[in-house]
């Protein structure tokens, strides 16, 4: 069995719901389970200590989490064509997991959820992979071989999963096919790489 950890910030609710859409392609694969956790908001004018737990919703992700987890989709709000600060200031803190190399060799992936079809998408996509590579874990991308990536007229890239909501609030079907489709290849991966 293999656990994948989907890891994500969602201010507005497009990425979260990304989130349960690449869980649902992660929990089609057998042997794969998922585990949806998010990140405590930040404070802009004071250090500010979240509750233990959320009021609702996931829970808060831990470094445990990252550990005990066989692959990573890792999730953001485009905020100026990068990740959202609650975010990054999870993977700050990071260190001791890359200290010890516990997500080393495991697959990850990226997705997020901008306002416009020019919002920044990809290049918050390619600033999430960047922390992902310093902690050496195998990016995944979706191949042209998804018709959903072809086709779509609102999000998706070949760098991870992506969600336009400036003409629709609800995630498109394309955007969903490419969730799931992100989930699921990134679930086989995961398998093929714990199989000793």
């Amino acid at each position: 069995m293999v656990n994948i950890l989907v890891l994500y910030y969602s201010r507005n609710g497009a990425t979260k719901a990304m989130a349960q859409h690449i869980a649902r392609g992660i929990e089609s694969v057998s042997d794969a389970e998922c585990t949806l956790r998010t990140v405590a908001n930040i404070s802009t004018v004071c250090e500010q200590t979240a509750e233990e737990i959320p009021e609702s919703g996931h829970l808060y992700a831990t470094l445990e989490d990252l550990k005990q987890c066989d692959g990573l989709a890792l999730g953001s709000p485009t905020h100026f064509g990068n990740m959202a600060a609650p975010l990054k200031h999870f993977l700050d803190n990071t260190t001791e997991a890359w200290f010890s190399g516990s997500l080393t060799h495991k697959p990850a992936a990226v997705f997020t959820a901008t306002g416009s079809m020019h919002g920044g998408q990809e290049s918050t996509l390619l600033s999430m992979m960047l922390p992902l590579f310093h902690h050496g874990m195998i990016l995944l991308g979706i191949p042209s071989s998804e018709d959903a990536l072809r086709e779509t007229q609102t999000g998706g890239t070949p760098y991870g999963a992506s969600h336009v909501s400036h003409t629709q609030h609800s995630l498109s079907k394309d955007e969903k096919t490419l969730c799931f489709a992100l989930g699921a290849r990134l679930a086989r991966t995961a398998e093929k790489l714990k199989t000793p």
